[in-house]
């Protein structure tokens, strides 16, 4: 769409009566997600005093994910997405506000895990309805708002969390993001979503044969439908190339760019301006999000940028590499949930999404434990020519395999 109009587009998608609610919510429980991830990490620091302890919580975050995503995803067809929005968000905002009264890691690794397991089931599921409240071709509009103003947001408050937590301690920034949470909750309360098609027939499908039956055929509509199953492939590669990379940014930091403790928030924050800008440029060129190069491209970029950060040292040069990853990390984001939005059916949405997040997550802790063993034996600049590398030849893979895929509509098939 023509720049002039990015403005007037997002403000319609922010005004609209049906998407409002839903994005106001997201927003200020954003805000809240910021400061309770900085807490907790404080947290658990400030009770154990050690680094392996706070990775671990990384472990109990993850492990959640990968024990119900299957599970998450049959309950999202089936049952219905407000009640499980709603429910998910007052499970998570409870759980926050037990973490003001923590006084051991263990309760704190317990919390993380309980919080994990309640958003399996919200974030698939807030994917799953976006389609039912805007039409598909304000979807590219809808992923880009939400997407930018949650930066700016996390950005503000990560600027708040650091001054906030030293003056008056972890526990009311717990208590804000439970809050947040409620007022989440609140405004979905508010939509309107219609009942999907595996809401409406799961009483014929009682029983363990009948969710059993629910899994085979997600799994059947993945490994047919030939978008999907190759996304599911190139989305692999690179989570092995980033799952490593972006948890040892920090490390990067301190022995290849020799930047002070508080370099390493520039670093962030350069990445948080250009996933902000991102969405916004894309949408001034174009509002057709149906192109998978837009999706392919950018990893491409954020590869290249990887080896290049790991061959430069002056911090100007790191933090215009990082903007540029920022900016093609939204951007391909934003078209990601674009194009699954529109492309998978509704009655399969819950359980494509979250076997997409467990094949991510699951790739994710490999590349996290390849990455944790060579940054100590061959160095950190190793690891990043690697992860750099591995995510331009999942680009490359996807132009290989998707570059030319003609979406429902266009001239070419759908399936092979």
């Amino acid at each position: 769409m023509p720049s002039s109009n990015v403005g007037a587009h997002y403000a319609k998608i922010i005004t609209s009566r049906t998407y409002f609610p839903l994005w106001l919510g997201q927003l200020v429980s954003n805000f809240g997600d910021t400061l309770n991830y900085i807490a907790l990490v404080v947290l658990v620091y400030q009770l154990s005093g050690s680094g392996v302890a706070v990775s671990l919580t990384v472990l109990f975050e993850i492990v959640p994910l990968l024990l119900l995503a299957p599970i998450a995803g049959i309950v999202i067809d089936r049952f219905p997405r407000k009640t499980i929005l709603v429910a998910s968000d007052l499970a998570r905002g409870g759980l926050v506000l037990m973490l003001a009264f923590a006084n051991a890691t263990w309760q704190v690794y317990a919390i993380a895990a309980l919080l994990t397991a309640a958003s399996v089931f919200f974030s698939p599921t807030l994917q799953a309805v976006i389609p039912s409240v805007v039409d598909k071709e304000s979807l590219l509009a809808a992923n880009s708002v939400a997407w930018s103003t949650g930066q700016l947001v996390q950005i503000v408050a990560s600027v708040v969390a650091g001054g906030l937590i030293a003056a008056i301690g972890t526990s009311p920034a717990f208590v804000v993001n439970a809050l947040s949470f409620l007022f989440s909750a609140l405004m979905i309360s508010r939509l309107i979503i219609p009942a999907h098609a595996g809401e409406v027939d799961r009483g014929s499908r009682r029983g363990f044969a009948g969710w059993l039956g629910d899994a085979r055929e997600g799994l059947r509509y993945v490994r047919e439908d030939r978008f999907v199953s190759r996304l599911l492939l190139v989305q692999a590669v690179a989570s092995l190339a980033v799952g490593a990379t972006g948890a040892l940014l920090v490390v990067l930091s301190e022995r290849h760019l020799r930047l002070p403790p508080e370099g390493f928030a520039w670093l962030l924050l350069a990445i948080g301006v250009g996933a902000l800008l991102g969405p916004i440029i894309l949408g001034s060129f174009t509002s057709n999000y149906r192109n998978a190069r837009l999706l392919f491209v950018p990893y491409i970029i954020r590869g290249a940028g990887d080896i290049l950060i790991a061959l430069l040292t002056p911090l100007p040069v790191a933090l215009l590499i990082l903007f540029v990853y920022g900016l093609n990390t939204s951007t391909g984001m934003v078209v990601y949930n674009s194009l699954m939005q529109s492309h998978v059916p509704e009655g399969v949405r819950g359980r494509v999404y979250t076997l997409m997040d467990l094949t991510w997550s699951l790739m994710q802790m490999v590349s996290l434990g390849i990455g944790g063993l060579l940054v100590d034996t061959v160095g950190i600049q190793v690891v990043y020519y690697a992860g750099g590398v591995l995510l331009a030849v999942a680009g490359l893979l996807g132009l290989a395999l998707l570059g030319g895929y003609a979406f429902k509509g266009e001239t070419q098939e759908s399936r092979s």
